[in-house]
């Protein structure tokens, strides 16, 4: 195979096969800002899973509400079995807080729906590791309320996701990874103000 290669695509149609790897690579820097950000708080102690949910909640519920706007639910059918928002109000709720959007979300077009979900459901595979710090938390309290990292385990919701970014056939992939970097950029600030 020539170098570089599988970089050829178009912009805008057909999305090849190597989108998901551009736009891992595109997202790779703010991926890794945000787990660094994240590692601030101690989610073995109350308070520090207490603002962790906070802070994810404060990016999730804009977030979701986004993609609710722009019509999720026509991509992904499974949208309702999808979405955290209910999820993580509950956790929060469990721990004597409330759930409370910290951030502005730009309006989203169907490409800026896919490169969001990209964050979104990718997450979930970080959520499973951190569910493994959270049962080994002293705090009864704590192991009450993983609604939230525990959603979708054992659905196969990453891989249907990855499925449907490789079929889409309209996709301007300079949008999504725009908008991927911006649900990343939400979560930073989110984590900011908790």
């Amino acid at each position: 195979m020539l170098a570089g290669a599988s970089d050829v695509s178009t912009h805008v149609g057909r999305s090849f096969p190597g989108f998901r790897e551009r736009l891992r690579d595109a997202t790779a820097t703010a991926h890794r800002d945000l787990d660094a950000q994240l590692t601030s708080f101690d989610l073995a102690a109350l308070s520090g899973y207490r603002r962790f949910l906070q802070a994810s909640a404060g990016a999730l519920l804009p977030l979701e509400a986004a993609l609710v706007d722009a019509g999720v639910a026509r991509m992904f059918p499974d949208w309702p079995v999808r979405s955290r928002s209910a999820a993580i109000t509950a956790d929060l709720g469990r721990l004597g807080s409330a759930a409370r959007s910290m951030v502005r979300v730009q309006p989203l077009t169907r490409s800026g729906v896919l490169g969001t979900m990209y964050v979104l459901e990718g997450s979930r595979l970080g959520a499973k590791f951190l569910l493994k710090t959270v049962a080994d938390a002293a705090d009864p309290r704590i192991g009450e309320a993983t609604t939230y990292l525990a959603h979708g385990a054992g659905q196969r919701l990453w891989q249907s996701f990855l499925a449907r970014l490789e079929a889409e056939q309209a996709c301007d992939e300079d949008e999504a990874i725009e908008s991927a970097c911006a649900a990343f950029a939400a979560f930073e600030q989110a984590a900011d103000r908790a």
